[in-house]
């Protein structure tokens, strides 16, 4: 067995040809983009892109395997280098049992199935050119049909005050609009971590899965988990969900929640945070709030267990949020060290103080460790890195 980082929730914003994708992503977020920079900026070994099911992002990877630029593993997956691509899509749900629209990813194995699951959507989905779009169908046939292709299927995001699970406020389980027995893992999102979802008992039964939700190539590896695994392929990330074989997730590791833009109840105009049970902002005299995850929480908490079994959330900084350390000092580290995960978690303190001065290295070891003093952020702001 070995050790992987995976990062499984990343956006295309551009086609080959220039076409948008995502339509709030980057431009520079073309498929050659996302492969290069996994694998020889960021050092990540496993990412999903999930909007393969675009065409011309299907017809560009069977390209790019024409060309002997990737491979396709036998075990599922795409090989560019260093990393393996998992071929997913996000799509979402307002069905007849949903009552607010909500996001989930679903993987599939090979670049041949994922033709037959972007054909199946486009009679159910006004533009499968585009990222996210709503299916019309229910939650319980999409499942359904995830399966019949050997796919795996994850609610995404499921705290996030829009388009998620729990994040509406109107559904309460998950059992209100899926099959419960056909999830194989939720994705926490980032306001919430391990500590938090397991408030609610229902997701007892779940692997949990930190993603980053990339709209820009800095983004990527944002948030991202730790694998056991014997390769990088669709087979042995599922075989790590189920825990099955000495696979597993060792470790999450993604922001603080506090960091998160949505992690506390703040005015949707002035961003000012909600102090009490106030109807209206202190501070500008709006009425209306944006819930946030950890209030939303409180609503939705059942239990106050947290499983034992649970593999560690590690709270950890991108090297990209560090005050002063900006791009150009971020490239002398890698040209020295190599990828970014290199610098996060092997680079000993005295090897980087050789590089950068003593303020940056104390920084990197601390957003290593988790140890930084942050400010919260709220209403669609994220939270900073004070020092």
């Amino acid at each position: 067995m070995k050790t992987i980082f995976a990062d499984l929730h990343i956006h295309i914003g551009r086609t080959e040809s220039g076409r948008p994708v995502k339509i709030t992503g980057s431009k520079s977020l073309t498929i050659d983009r996302i492969l290069y920079e996994a694998s020889e900026e960021k050092g990540i070994d496993m990412i999903g892109v999930i909007d393969c099911h675009v065409p011309e992002i299907l017809q560009t990877l069977e390209k790019r395997v024409q060309q002997g630029t990737c491979t396709e593993h036998p075990g599922g997956g795409v090989v560019f280098n260093q990393t393996s691509l998992l071929l997913g899509s996000e799509i979402e749900i307002y069905d007849e049992k949903c009552q607010g629209p909500l996001h989930v990813l679903a993987f599939l194995p090979t670049i041949d199935k994922m033709w037959l699951f972007s054909e199946w959507l486009s009679t159910r989905m006004k533009n499968r050119t585009l990222s996210s779009q709503r299916i019309y169908e229910t939650g319980a046939n999409l499942q359904e049909k995830v399966k019949e292709l050997g796919g795996l299927f994850i609610p995404a995001h499921i705290f996030t005050p829009f388009k998620s699970l729990y994040g509406s406020g109107v559904q309460h389980s998950l059992s209100e609009v899926f099959n419960p027995n056909l999830i194989d893992a939720v994705e926490l999102g980032l306001s919430s971590d391990t500590s938090m979802a397991d408030q609610i008992s229902e997701l007892h039964s779940y692997p949990f899965v930190t993603n980053s939700d990339a709209h820009s190539l800095a983004k990527i590896g944002r948030e991202y988990q730790k694998l056991s695994v014997k390769e990088a392929s669709f087979d042995e990330f599922t075989l790590a969900l189920k825990q099955q074989h000495g696979r597993g997730i060792v470790a999450n590791y993604g922001l603080n929640p506090r960091l998160g833009k949505y992690h506390v109840t703040a005015c949707e105009k002035c961003l000012s945070k909600k102090i009490n049970n106030e109807t209206k902002c202190l501070q500008c005299d709006h009425h209306r709030f944006t819930k946030g995850v950890s209030n939303r929480l409180l609503e939705l908490k059942d239990t106050n267990i947290n499983l034992p079994t649970r593999p560690p959330y590690i709270h950890q900084v991108p090297l990209e949020y560090l005050p002063g350390l900006g791009p150009k000092t971020l490239e002398r580290l890698k040209n020295h060290f190599g990828t970014e995960m290199k610098i996060l978690h092997e680079v000993q303190s005295a090897m980087l103080e050789e590089v950068v001065p003593r303020k940056i290295v104390d920084m990197i070891i601390a957003a290593r460790h988790g140890t930084l003093n942050l400010k919260e952020g709220g209403g669609g702001v994220y939270g900073k890195v004070l020092g």
